[in-house]
């Protein structure tokens, strides 16, 4: 896990701008997305918080299955299911990989892990209702 490869992510947001920075890397077809764990992340114990890991499996899912098409799904979170395995703490380096296990009509179903050095922190599981865009 290189921090190097990665570029800033290409897409952001008020959201994201006031959690992160988020940074990419594309490998083949898989998004990858990092975050290092600032002061602004962590709890009071020093830990990342919970909230920061499930928004960066968030993030990841959701921009690496709306953007598994062109055009891009337009896609929104119903569930977003989270294990935690394992922690990480201020200056971490941290990379959430997905996996899209289904696509169909309405619904898309995946996961990410968010890794610190090939350390399972986090395994999330979620399900998106794919929308139709809104005419003008």
């Amino acid at each position: 896990m290189e921090e190097k490869a990665f570029v800033p992510l290409f897409r952001t947001s008020p959201f994201l701008e006031n959690n992160g920075p988020f940074y990419q890397k594309k490998e083949g077809d898989e998004l990858i997305v990092g975050l290092r764990v600032l002061e602004k992340h962590v709890n009071g114990r020093g830990y990342a918080h919970a909230g920061i890991l499930m928004t960066l499996a968030d993030i990841a899912i959701g921009y690496s299955a709306a953007f598994s098409e062109e055009p891009p799904l337009n896609l929104v979170t119903i569930s977003l299911n989270n294990d935690f395995m394992s922690s990480a703490k201020l200056g971490d380096w941290l990379e959430a990989r997905v996996v899209i296990s289904k696509k169909g009509r309405t619904l898309l179903y995946a996961s990410a892990t968010v890794l610190k050095n090939e350390v399972k922190v986090l395994r999330s599981n979620a399900i998106y209702s794919i929308v139709s865009p809104k005419s003008k």
